[in-house]
């Protein structure tokens, strides 16, 4: 029997779904009203023993939609000038299309039929995702519509640990919270944190899993 490929061992790891590592940075908590300014994205990548790790990075500077809410607090806490002509930003819809396109080809790939959401509080960059993919018209959304990790309820069950730098450093990973709050920044943190509590729990043999066949399950009945 030839030894399973890369790719078929990253569609069996996660039933199919292909994840990806979103950070979204915003101007208020209401994903309805609130303008999304930054948003980053972290695809990954499974070596031929079932290793996850980053493959690459992709971060965009987002415009304000028309007609945004920006408060001034949230704008306090992150840092970001919305405005300011050296961001570089783009509109929601062409940052959104460009990610899709890469998250199509990296799901083709591995052999996945549907990416998943992973983020730190995932509800709520799930629903500024989902607000700005539907204000973006974007009929292709590769994403499921409401399922996805998240990192905050995976540290606490593996490291007993629910702040993000909190839970890297107990998972060995450096986090500098000066650089914090920027989409990239965390994104990364946050995937450098879900590949090792994956990658932790297969070296401690809890994947894959030692499921009977159906003939060995009779036998038991």
């Amino acid at each position: 029997m030839s030894e399973p490929t890369p790719q078929t061992l990253f569609s069996k790891r996660f039933r199919g779904y292909f994840p990806i590592v979103i950070d979204i940075e915003t101007a208020g908590f209401n994903a309805q009203t609130d303008a999304v300014l930054e948003l980053a994205a972290s695809i990954l990548d499974m070596d031929k023993d079932g290793v996850l790790s980053i493959a690459h990075t992709h971060h965009y500077h987002i415009e304000p939609f028309e007609g945004a809410n920006l408060e001034q607090a949230s704008l306090d806490f992150t840092g970001i000038d919305p405005y300011n002509p050296l961001r570089g930003a783009v509109s929601e819809k062409d940052a959104l299309h460009d990610l899709f396109k890469h998250v199509r080809k990296a799901m083709k790939a591995a052999d996945c039929h549907r990416a998943i959401l992973v983020a730190h509080n995932a509800a709520f960059d799930n629903a500024f995702f989902k607000a700005a993919t539907k204000r973006s018209g974007l009929k292709r959304d590769p994403f499921h519509p409401f399922v996805t990790f998240d990192t905050t309820t995976l540290s606490g069950l593996a490291l007993g640990q629910t702040v993000l730098a909190k839970a890297c450093r107990a998972a060995g990973i450096a986090f500098d919270n000066k650089e914090a709050h920027s989409a990239l920044y965390d994104t990364e943190r946050t995937a450098e944190l879900f590949c090792h509590i994956v990658n932790q729990w297969q070296s401690l043999g809890g994947w894959p899993l030692a499921v009977p066949d159906e003939d060995s399950q009779s036998e038991l009945e």
